[in-house]
């Protein structure tokens, strides 16, 4: 009786050391899920809100150099506020319905941060100004495949977004008139990691352009959909997202929160490897990622971007 009581006891324990060895493991995995999502997520959510704006850029470029009557510019002359990229080049279709100017990105390493493939088709009525209040255009995206130069990391992506002149007026005019708003609209925009994961994420963004020694973006919203990991996520602009033509097109400074199942992560930019605030336009910036991790701890990481 006394052996048959000592082997349950061993049992029992051995059945709650293995419990317990399972919990320990279980949190340590948690923990390790959660870094590594928060971490690519707020890298991910950058570099799409990022590229994604750059393309935009280049359509206003777009309508400046070849959207004649319609950008109430003469064709062929190039506003001074918006140039288009040096890996990119334009066809114009000025006889369908909708007109159309096609952006076809060549892959070529002229831009020292990426490397873009792809094709851009910007849409609008015959007749309309983009001056005008309301204005409206579409952009759409055929497979367009944008690679960093800092780590090889990529996304590929297809849909259409549309642009609204809200405000009206024209970006070569924006240091007289104090500012334009344009508001951007995703509804179906498909990302393709570069682990093959492919998720549609929904944008509502409003763009303020100002002028400081050049263009000024000031940009506040909400982007939603999955992550690369499956997990529902929404975002939320905390400070404005600012991109400054005098720093490249760069993204200077800003703060977002995302929300997701497993984490809330903060993410601030505009910082140095120490994680303080930059002035001047560096070679890299960096952003700090803030989360709580499963046990209530408060995690952090920096990263480049």
């Amino acid at each position: 009786m006394k052996i048959k009581n000592y082997l349950i006891a061993i049992a029992v324990l051995s059945f709650t050391a293995g419990i317990s060895s399972c919990k320990k493991n279980n949190a340590s995995s948690s923990s390790t899920d959660t870094t590594t999502e928060a971490k690519t997520q707020a890298d991910d959510q950058n570099f799409y809100t990022t590229e994604s704006d750059a393309v935009t850029n280049d359509a206003n470029a777009s309508l400046n150099t070849s959207g004649g009557s319609y950008n109430e510019t003469p064709a062929g002359i190039e506003s001074p506020v918006l140039t288009l990229s040096c890996d990119a080049t334009i066809t114009v279709d000025t006889a369908s319905n909708p007109r159309t100017i096609t952006i076809t990105y060549s892959g070529t390493g002229c831009l020292a941060r990426r490397t873009r493939t792809g094709t851009v088709i910007i849409s609008f009525a015959p007749g309309f100004k983009w001056g005008d209040v309301n204005a409206q255009i579409s952009i759409q995206f055929v497979n367009l495949k944008i690679t960093r130069i800092l780590d090889g990391k990529s996304i590929t992506l297809n849909g259409t977004r549309t642009v609204t002149n809200v405000s009206g007026g024209l970006l070569r005019d924006v240091a007289t008139l104090g500012s334009v708003v344009h508001q951007i609209d995703d509804t179906n925009m498909s990302i393709t990691f570069d682990n093959g994961k492919q998720r549609t994420w929904t944008t509502h963004m409003t763009r303020t352009f100002t002028y400081d020694n050049g263009l000024v973006i000031s940009t506040e919203g909400t982007v939603s959909g999955q992550n690369r990991f499956g997990d529902d996520f929404s975002t939320a602009t905390e400070a404005p997202m600012v991109v400054m033509q005098s720093c490249d097109f760069r993204l200077v400074s800003g703060e977002v929160k995302h929300v997701g199942p497993k984490v809330t992560t903060d993410a601030t930019f505009g910082l140095d490897i120490n994680g303080q605030p930059v002035t001047g336009c560096p070679l890299v910036f960096y952003m700090k990622v803030v989360w709580t991790g499963p046990n209530g701890n408060t995690l952090s990481a920096i990263l480049p971007y």
